[in-house]
């Protein structure tokens, strides 16, 4: 059963040991589609060239978390990066985008803005967007009721009726560890309910590990590790399964229709047709 990651982090320091062995381990567990998103103008070279070395997708965007460390002329940089890779096949999205409202501290008027100008650049350039909701999604959809562009809320984690605002503006939905734990019971309940043709999976990796991956902040003091890994992503999608009563198989194509749906050059570049 052929897998996609909509969202992994394959550019991170995390994987500079053994990225090739990560990526390895990833196709024998059956992922053959990768997403790697930027998270600012430092690395969309970098996250080109990866997806490019190993055939797989990339996005490019500033990260809300890299906001605040951006220069003002990073959006520019990024409409000469769009407008230099319009025509590559492997640049299928804008992203990692978005608000948050879970760290302190950071500006948020100034992320509303880099958010909204990218929104632009993502209409002028016909991409999709992956945006990134943490306690923040009625900022996002106050932007993106402004501005008709689509894609992928990665790692959702709202109510269900913002659930439901975001589907109807013809997003889908992220999924990935965090859905593995009994205790994120608002995760595992939009993962249940939310309409079949919301659903894509996504690792975050190395980021949001898995239940079996997962180490206290004891654990990781005393040096144990809990990286995730695109790997990892046929056993996430197994907890899926389990929340919506269907088989792995029906579950792999499902996420793979809708990811395709959600990202129409990931589609034409794995040879399929958006459904």
């Amino acid at each position: 059963m052929p897998w996609i990651d909509t969202h992994c982090h394959l550019d991170a320091p995390e994987f500079d040991t053994d990225r090739d062995a990560v990526v390895s381990r990833a196709r024998a567990a059956g992922v053959s589609g990768i997403v790697v998103p930027a998270v600012g103008a430092f690395d969309f070279d970098t996250v080109r060239d990866l997806a490019h070395a190993h055939g797989f997708a990339y996005a490019l965007g500033i990260h809300p978390l890299f906001v605040d460390r951006a220069r003002d002329d990073d959006l520019a940089e990024l409409a000469w990066h769009l407008e230099r890779h319009r025509d590559d096949p492997r640049l299928v999205a804008i992203g990692e985008i978005g608000i948050d409202h879970f760290v302190p501290g950071l500006d948020l008027v100034r992320a509303e803005r880099f958010f909204a100008a990218q929104l632009k650049l993502a209409q002028q350039f016909g991409l999709p967007v992956i945006v990134h909701v943490r306690r923040s999604a009625d900022a996002l959809l106050k932007h993106l009721r402004r501005v008709p562009v689509s894609g992928i809320a990665h790692a959702f984690n709202g109510s269900d009726q913002q659930a439901a605002v975001f589907v109807d503006l013809g997003f889908r939905l992220g999924f990935g560890g965090a859905m593995t734990f009994d205790r994120a019971l608002q995760i595992r309940h939009l993962a249940a309910t939310v309409p079949d043709h919301a659903l894509v999976l996504e690792t975050d990796a190395p980021d949001i590990p898995p239940h079996w991956l997962y180490r206290t902040a004891a654990q990781r003091e005393a040096g144990e590790t809990s990286r995730n890994e695109p790997a990892e992503l046929p056993r996430i999608a197994a907890t899926l399964a389990e929340l919506r009563g269907w088989t792995l198989a029906h579950t792999a194509d499902v996420c793979r229709t809708n990811a395709f749906a959600a990202l129409p050059r990931l589609a034409a570049l794995m040879g399929a047709a958006p459904r």
